[in-house]
């Protein structure tokens, strides 16, 4: 059980401190700046992580070999979803609210691209779901 459940608080105490940081981003700070250091951090803590964690069967040099088209979509979503943030937050959102409303939406997306590319069923529980999701999204929105 523990292995199943770690990773998902992992998830959520991260984007927890993502989203406080990415609120507690200066107002006057060039937000393409505080991804250059974001991704510095990011970076040497991927390679640390790297030399530490990976399997060592083969160096960095093979490994990176071994990556595709993903890891470039990866990094392009990365920067999109961090000045995403950044700007959700500049705009006035609150962070209580919009995260959820961005992970609500994404939540609904992701049922669609299941269903439509990986040939995922949809039950009647998440077509009711994403019904309340939407409607809870409305009213968030209302109460700005």
């Amino acid at each position: 059980m523990f292995a199943y459940l770690w990773p998902m608080a992992l998830v959520i105490c991260a984007n927890v401190l993502y989203n406080v940081a990415s609120k507690s981003v200066p107002g006057d700070s060039d937000p393409f700046a505080v991804l250059v250091v974001t991704y510095l951090t990011a970076g040497v803590l991927s390679l640390l992580g790297f030399y530490l964690f990976g399997p060592h069967k083969e160096g960095l040099s093979l490994a990176l070999q071994k990556t595709n088209w993903t890891a470039m979509a990866l990094g392009i979503s990365m920067v999109a979803l961090e000045v995403g943030f950044i700007y959700i937050y500049r705009a006035g959102w609150k962070v209580s609210s919009g995260a959820l409303v961005a992970n609500t939406g994404l939540a609904i997306a992701l049922v669609i691209v299941g269903f439509a590319f990986y040939k995922e069923h949809i039950s009647l529980q998440q077509i009711l779901g994403m019904l309340l999701a939407t409607v809870g999204v409305a009213i968030l929105i209302a109460d700005r």
